[in-house]
């Protein structure tokens, strides 16, 4: 069993930057791919970010490369998500997700992450 735990949202405005974080419980979160996902009112979850265990390989949505980047701490059990020159269609809450396989397992609550225009 993992629990993930998001932090760092809030409300920002558009051009600016947020890190999002992801705390991971156990002593297994190296087994595993994480990934962010988004969801934006009246929408269905998206995926945004994607990294392998050992961190070194990263992919994206095609409507975030170039500005979010994906890393993690496998000391510190912790996932990132760099967001800069965010968007207000960047608008949304943000979930990390710990995947086994190709299949995402485990969920986190959500972070509410809002761009004003």
């Amino acid at each position: 069993q993992v629990q993930l735990v998001e932090s760092g949202g809030g409300l920002v405005q558009a051009g600016g930057s947020l890190r999002l974080s992801c705390a991971a419980s156990g002593r297994t979160f190296s087994s595993y791919g994480m990934g962010w996902f988004r969801q934006a009112p009246g929408k269905e979850r998206e995926f945004v970010a994607g990294i392998s265990r050992s961190g070194g390989n990263g992919n994206y949505a095609d409507s975030v490369k170039g500005r979010f980047t994906i890393s993690r701490d496998n000391v510190k059990n912790t996932v990132y998500l760099q967001m800069n020159s965010l968007k207000p269609d960047d608008t949304a809450v943000y979930y990390c997700a710990a995947r086994s396989g190709i299949v995402y397992v485990y969920w986190g609550q959500g972070t509410q992450v809002t761009v004003s225009s």
